[in-house]
């Protein structure tokens, strides 16, 4: 009696009409964005060069872009890649020019642009060098160059859709075989409910969507169809072992008796991912944002928007009783 005392009281699915109105919003927001503004591909999808250049002080990714515009290179993407000082340059694929010639012109330009007025220090006779008004050492590094060919970023680009399909229709046949077929409609829903938003905080916010974060929104499909069995499951028991009670109420008790486990799963894993955004470095920073990003609205999925899926598609008593075989009383009497 008293583990019973410590259940929370909530009533989530008092609230699905307010969290209908929330998810509503949300979702035609992605879509919208989807839409118009897409999604930021990185050079994985795209195909093209990226080159990642280090400076021996920082330097503005303007002055950089207009070195490039004034070599005749227009549409470079130019951005930081961690500190001032680090800068990263994705060129598009060129029909007449090879990946390595593409990456080897623009350092060549930019070291070149920074040697080119080269004056002498008035301190020791080191060499500097002057560019947009200001005094700094010459040095330009290459850190890292990869190519994707457009064949490639363009299979991917199938894959990865493929991917995703593939594991929502599994998805759907696995909780139709365990549960019940609302309960499948209810999870599909909320994987979907859950990527579309994912997605479309991304295309919000223009991050770059590259392998990585593909990854992270497979990873978002099952930390919330994991976070939502869970939910099935204990509904699936109350079910039949609550004899009164309408099925909002025996629900809501379901969802209240596995909220602590959800809450602290959740809390946990946010911790894991917040450091990984943290200290991670650039390279995962986008996986680590979509999975905080997937986190949070797996957790809330699970609790307002599959449950009331299935509410609405009429679940009842009987839909949950196991099914007894004929002749099965016949057989068990003396």
């Amino acid at each position: 009696m008293e583990i019973f005392k410590k259940v929370t009281q909530v009533d989530f699915l008092g609230k699905r009409q307010l969290a209908l109105i929330f998810s509503f919003v949300l979702i035609l927001t992605s879509i919208v964005s989807l839409g118009v503004r897409g999604l930021n591909f990185g050079i994985d999808f795209t195909g093209g060069t990226l080159v990642e250049l280090s400076y021996s002080d920082p330097v503005n990714p303007t002055e950089v872009r207009g070195v490039l515009n004034q070599a005749g290179i227009d549409d470079a993407i130019v951005q930081y890649f961690g500190t001032s000082r680090d800068i990263m340059i994705r060129l598009p694929v060129d029909a007449d020019k090879a990946s390595a010639d593409q990456s080897s012109e623009v350092v060549r330009i930019l070291r070149e642009a920074r040697s080119e007025s080269l004056t002498e220090s008035p301190e020791g006779g080191m060499q500097r060098c002057v560019i947009a008004g200001a005094v700094s050492d010459c040095h330009v590094q290459m850190r890292r160059v990869e190519f994707v060919g457009p064949q490639v970023g363009d299979e991917l680009t199938e894959k990865g859709g493929l991917a995703m399909l593939y594991a929502l229709i599994g998805i759907l046949i696995y909780v139709a075989f365990r549960f019940e077929w609302r309960f499948a409609v209810g999870s599909v829903l909320a994987l979907v409910h859950d990527v579309l938003i994912t997605l479309g905080c991304f295309s919000l916010l223009a991050l770059e969507f590259s392998l990585p974060v593909l990854a992270a929104v497979l990873a978002v499909i099952g930390y919330s169809l994991n976070d939502t069995i869970v939910v099935f499951d204990r509904i699936r028991d109350n079910f039949r072992k609550m004899r009164k009670g309408l099925p909002s109420e025996i629900m809501n008790r379901s969802i209240n008796e596995t909220l602590p486990r959800t809450v602290l799963t959740s809390l946990t894993t946010l911790l894991v991912v917040l450091t990984l955004l943290l200290v991670g470095g650039e390279i995962i920073k986008g996986f680590a944002i979509a999975l905080l990003i997937g986190v949070v609205i797996g957790t809330y999925s699970s609790i307002f928007v599959a449950s009331p899926s299935v509410l609405v598609l009429g679940i009842s008593r009987e839909d949950m009783l196991p099914v007894v075989k004929e002749g099965a009383e016949g057989d068990s009497t003396p």
